[in-house]
């Protein structure tokens, strides 16, 4: 059983920063890609940024030279450091990962959500 907890959402005043976390737990061999989504206004969910194994990103348009994803490999970890932040960027942010677990299948799980809340 594979698990991924997000932490860190909350309520900001426009400007401010947020840090999200997530952590991969279970029967873990390896985790590739790592990724944080949000939902748009349209209820779907849209990529915000994604984090190889190896450290190589990539950013939604919106988002680029504000928000900075990284992980720790060691404590199967990725974060998502958000400046300046727009309301806007008010949504539920939910963490995902490509992960191989000791079985050696490659699954793509979900975490369950926290939410961003940015104030005009």
């Amino acid at each position: 059983q594979v698990q991924l907890v997000e932490s860190g959402g909350g309520l900001v005043q426009a400007g401010g920063s947020l840090r999200l976390s997530c952590a991969a737990s279970g029967s873990i061999l390896s985790i590739e890609t790592m990724r944080w989504y949000r939902q748009n206004s349209r209820n779907q969910r849209e990529l915000v940024a994604g984090i190889s194994y190896g450290g190589r990103v990539n950013y939604a348009d919106s988002v680029v030279g504000r928000f900075t994803i990284s992980r720790d490999n060691a404590k199967n970890t990725v974060y998502l450091q958000m400046n300046s932040l727009k309301p806007g960027d008010t949504s539920n942010y939910y963490c995902n990962a490509d992960i191989r677990s000791l079985s050696g299948r490659l699954v793509t799980y979900w975490g369950q959500g926290t939410q961003v809340t940015v104030s005009s």
